[in-house]
């Protein structure tokens, strides 16, 4: 028996008559692990977080809880609670009577359950607020006090439907991190469904990156962002520059590819990918340098400054070399106010920041077109 495992899912199916929203999906969820199920509408992650709650059936597959199965097993059995980006408070309750709702349903008494509420109010700093009904409460205050009627009944996992998606921007990053401060302070294993990149990877210990009901990923932040294993999570997960090319020589330990007449120096092809294959060459935004200095770098390659882009903490440079383009994202404090557009300039970047994908997942990338804004 696998004492650290909070969740398991085995080969877990999800189906609505012939749309297949969750595709064989196999993962070990730890104990105390804060777990993100990320992706672009309707890639499936509601629907496993659904499936886990209890509150829809798996196709095939098993669903375990500490080590027990429970795929046949009612939600209100479950011993997890899921947190909606609705709240779902009683607006007719006052807070207190809110986070005393689930305690009651368990015939716990009133002097009972009085500590354990006074637990979760110091542990989403919320007291004081006992008497304001939701009503009075700001977006994150509701928030707040969802989670801790959530956390009232000490689940073994906390499931948590984009529950920041109604706040605004800057609410959204500062309750970011008073939930990863509440997940530390309790220990318990949070199941997180985000289609916000930057959410997952603030507070995740793991990601599993989904697209049509199929897992791409499974992985830590850093592992996702600096080794995407295929070209979708790559596209879906920070700023990736995508070039065209053909495979001139692959090595042990590298790679050379023509893009445009320039051989690029890559990574470590992935298994499959041969000499000749036309391929996708991927290199993060930030990780190209504009006017490098010599011999610093792998790979140099002259370029023509399309477009400079002021984004306030950054400048972002569209550069030309032939008929392909490649963004670089340089800091303002580093960025040469000399340039300006159609300048005659080079970029580089490291054999090591360039990844290889094959040419057919180029279907998979996410794509963000002009014309269409």
């Amino acid at each position: 028996m696998d004492d650290a495992t909070a969740i398991e899912l085995q080969s877990l199916t999800k189906r609505f008559d012939e749309v297949v929203a969750v595709d064989n999906f196999n993962v070990k969820i730890q104990k105390g692990e804060f777990f993100s199920l990320l992706g672009p509408s309707g890639c499936g992650k509601t629907t496993t977080l659904r499936v886990v709650a209890g509150l829809e059936g798996p196709s095939d597959g098993t669903v375990l809880l500490e080590n027990q199965d429970v795929t046949g097993i009612p939600a209100y059995k479950r011993n997890v609670n899921t947190v909606f980006q609705d709240y779902a408070l009683f607006p007719h309750m006052d807070v207190k009577k809110n986070i005393f709702f689930p305690l009651k349903m368990r015939k716990i008494s009133a002097n009972e359950a009085e500590p354990k509420i006074e637990r979760v109010l110091r542990l989403v700093n919320m007291e004081g607020f006992e008497k304001r009904l939701p009503q009075q409460l700001s977006g994150g205050q509701r928030q707040r006090i969802a989670l801790a009627r959530s956390l009232v009944n000490e689940p073994a996992a906390l499931l948590l439907d984009e529950p920041l998606g109604a706040l605004d921007f800057k609410l959204r990053v500062a309750m970011q991190k008073v939930l990863k401060d509440i997940q530390r302070n309790v220990g318990i294993t949070f199941v997180y469904v985000t289609h916000d990149q930057t959410e997952a990877m603030t507070m995740s210990d793991r990601i599993a990156v989904m697209k049509d009901g199929r897992v791409h990923q499974i992985a830590s932040p850093d592992e996702i962002y600096n080794d995407p294993e295929t070209a979708f999570v790559a596209s879906f997960i920070g700023d990736m520059n995508f070039l065209s090319g053909t495979i001139e020589s692959a090595g042990e330990k590298n790679a050379k590819a023509v893009v445009s007449g320039n051989t690029i120096n890559t990574r470590k092809l992935k298994q499959g990918i041969r000499t000749g294959e036309e391929t996708l060459l991927c290199i993060r935004v930030e990780r190209v340098e504009v006017n490098p200095p010599d011999g610093k770098l792998d790979n140099i390659i002259a370029c023509t400054l399309k477009r400079i882009v002021f984004r306030g903490t950054d400048y972002e440079a569209t550069c030309q070399f032939d008929d392909s383009e490649i963004r670089a994202v340089v800091s303002a404090t580093a960025w040469d106010h000399r340039l300006k557009e159609g300048d005659a300039i080079h970029i580089g970047f490291k054999t090591k920041d360039v990844i290889v994908f094959p040419k057919s997942e180029e279907k998979d990338v996410i794509k963000y077109s002009v014309e269409a804004v």
